[in-house]
């Protein structure tokens, strides 16, 4: 059964730039990846604000894309390059 995640992330003014090109990085990596159904990133016009729609075959493949090396880096420069992070994960109603 798929994996559905909706993932909001609101850059700091000064790092956007930088945000946004670690942020395309990791949708190029992650759609290499087996699992990966669906990863898309769009941006908001008005207030620095990316949202990854992303879809993934299993709880598995999901587990394994979350050990994944430019996964860990973002997750380690988080905290300087943004202010704050909201993951949902959703189950697909229609």
């Amino acid at each position: 059964m798929s994996i559905y995640l909706t993932a909001i992330v609101k850059s700091k003014k000064e790092t956007t730039a930088a945000l946004r090109t670690m942020l395309l990085d990791m949708v190029v990596n992650s759609r290499k990846e087996e699992a990966c159904i669906q990863y898309d990133l769009h941006e908001s016009a008005v207030d620095n604000t990316f949202i990854f729609q992303e879809e993934w075959k299993d709880q598995a493949g999901l587990d394994l894309h979350d050990q994944q090396p430019y996964i860990l880096a973002f997750v380690a420069k988080a905290d300087m390059l943004t202010d704050g992070i909201v993951i949902y994960k959703t189950e697909k109603l229609a």
